[in-house]
């Protein structure tokens, strides 16, 4: 008889162990010598499959199996911030310490610092009774952030029946001791365990009717997304994902970024790494990193922690949004991810659908972008989950499957562009291809806190930068000499709104981040200047005395010569075209 629970046989990162009864779906499993963590991913009565995280160089058959009993999950409690883990939560920094610069086969290394002293204060007393999710101590787990333990999902309701008092105390150190229903003592420590394919409980949904504010022009006006919400960032090598995501883990309003490295270069996400570290957040004026974790599997990593990284991310985002926290996750990139799908598919002979993709895409994508949401949290918090990912479509080809089912589960596309992309054209949004469906859930906030001005004149614009596309393509043809004035006009404004708005510096002080009352105030002037010039044209000026007058690339600059803090000098930009429209009319 066959011995039981060893390997059978390696294909890659998938691995097979024949006729054994002893493990259960998505249960994970230490494999061979070296125990390297794995999860199972196939049962039938002969053979049983497990997809290894790490890699499989130099396994054999007939290596050891062992099951834990327990599906793959990941441990939160303080630490996790200012830290760089890889796709299965193993800290980066502790494995440097220990192995080098590479991670070693079956490094097993506690995910948080088991020897670090919090001061921990204790909100609870014998007699108080909690239910699944209450807060019963908090911590402060950096300068910025609070960390708030909560009762162990697993466990419904209790009475407490020991509570330490308030002091110095590790991770794993029991602080609370809390008596079920049956009876049952549960020690409760700054710690918990969650399994990372499992959406973690809440009380409600809550509307998505608050804007994620990103400083970001072309977002925060045309194209908002709101906190809880989803949004898709596709484009070709080279369109700036990565940028984009960088700004807005910088400057939206939430108040701890994930960002999560799926299959990138190694070079770019060491980039990320030195940036992060560097960078001072401009709200705290302490580092960026104080509020953020870093999830790095680079695409040299196996290729299985891809899958299991996003899903880590995901958890990660949902423990602190159950503490009421508006949490944002960056993934870099989705289709990386979808690409790893695919490759562990084909190694398990499954039969293929669109482009090779396994037929469980559009699933796993929909399981992934469902996560995100503002709710009500267990605890009566109100916490959000916003997720930002970015798409590599080979190509920039944005029919193909993985764009495709995104599309369907986001509703927010901010088409990257390569052309605008190549001009140095920054955020290189295409104003044509992107979409929002999140106005009629924010417009009213935006009506309450900016003013029904800021709608009408982001719609005003949005048909200004419509009416241009379809002229640009009678140009093409003909060329703009031809055009009557009042079309070209529209070209003309167009250009101040896609340079002078649309197109952000991010290494400008005063353009890096714009506050929604100058967004607001800038639509004011170069509208104003559209009015005041279709009325000379109506009286028979042609727009070339207007042009003369330097008005049009004066706005382009205003972008630079109005700082945040100086409002007020849009006044003065209103004058000035008022006095060289006056003289315009004199001299007619």
């Amino acid at each position: 008889m066959e011995k039981q629970n060893v390997i059978y046989g390696i294909n890659g990162p998938v691995v097979t162990v024949k006729d054994t009864r002893s493990f259960s779906m998505l249960e994970m499993v230490y494999v061979g010598q070296e125990r390297l963590i794995g999860e199972v991913i196939g049962i039938n009565d002969k053979i049983t499959t497990i997809q290894v995280y790490e890699d499989t160089t130099g396994l054999k058959p007939l290596e050891p199996v062992m099951g834990t009993g327990q599906p793959m999950t990941v441990t939160l409690g303080p630490g996790i911030l200012d830290n760089i883990f890889d796709g299965i939560q193993r800290p980066l920094k502790a494995i440097e310490e220990k192995w080098g610069n590479f991670i070693q086969s079956g490094s097993s290394v506690k995910a948080l610092d088991e020897s670090k002293i919090w001061d921990v204060k204790i909100d609870v007393k014998p007699g108080d009774k909690l239910t699944s999710g209450q807060i019963y101590a908090h911590c402060n787990e950096t300068s910025v952030i609070c960390h708030k333990c909560m009762v162990p999902l697993n466990i419904s309701e209790g009475e407490v029946i020991k509570a330490a008092e308030s002091g110095q105390y590790r991770a794993n150190d029991t602080i609370v001791v809390l008596k079920d229903n049956e009876g049952i003592e549960h020690n409760l420590t700054l710690c918990q365990r969650w399994p990372i394919k499992t959406p973690r409980p809440i009380k409600k949904r809550l509307p998505t009717n608050i804007p994620l504010l990103t400083g970001q022009r072309v977002i925060d006006t045309l194209f908002p997304i709101a906190k809880g919400g989803a949004a898709a960032v596709p484009g070709g090598f080279g369109t700036g994902k990565t940028m984009t995501q960088h700004q807005l883990a910088k400057w939206c309003d939430a108040d701890i970024i994930v960002y999560v490295g799926c299959g990138e270069r190694g070079n770019e996400m060491s980039q990320v790494l030195s940036e992060f570290s560097e960078l001072i957040d401009p709200k705290t004026n302490k580092k960026m990193t104080e509020r953020t974790v870093l999830i790095a599997n680079t695409s040299n990593m196996p290729v299985a922690a891809r899958e299991a990284s996003i899903y880590t991310g995901i958890t990660l985002a949902e423990y602190y949004r159950d503490m009421g926290y508006n949490v944002a996750i960056m993934a870099d990139s989705t289709s990386r991810w979808a690409e790893a799908l695919r490759e562990i598919s084909g190694r398990l002979e499954e039969m293929p659908a669109e482009e090779g993709f396994p037929a469980y895409l559009p699933s796993r994508l929909s399981e992934f972008y469902e996560r995100a949401g503002i709710v009500e949290t267990l605890s009566g918090e109100t916490g959000s989950v916003t997720i930002i990912g970015a798409v590599s479509p080979q190509g920039s080809d944005f029919s193909e499957p993985v764009t495709q089912n995104t599309k369907r589960f986001t509703r927010c596309f901010w088409a990257l562009d390569k052309s605008l992309a190549y001009e140095r054209h920054y955020p290189a949004i295409n104003w044509m291809q992107s979409y929002s469906e999140y106005f009629s859930d924010l417009d009213p906030w935006f009506y309450d806190h900016v003013g029904d001005g800021f709608i009408k004149r982001r719609r005003k614009i949005s048909a200004i930068l419509q009416e241009e596309n379809k002229l640009m393509e009678i140009v093409k043809l003909i060329g703009s000499d031809v055009l009557p004035d009042d079309q070209k006009l529209v070209i003309e404004i167009a250009r101040v709104i896609r340079v002078g708005f649309l197109q952000q510096n991010a290494f400008h002080k005063d353009d890096t981040y714009v506050p929604l009352e100058k967004q607001k105030m800038m639509m004011k002037t170069i509208l104003y200047l559209y009015k005041k010039t279709k009325q000379l044209i109506s009286a028979s000026i042609p727009i070339a005395r207007v042009i003369e007058t330097g008005l049009f690339d004066k706005l382009i600059k205003m972008k630079y010569e109005i700082p945040n803090d100086r409002l007020d000098m849009f006044e003065s930009y209103i004058k000035e075209i008022n006095v060289a429209f006056e003289a315009i009319l004199k001299s007619h």
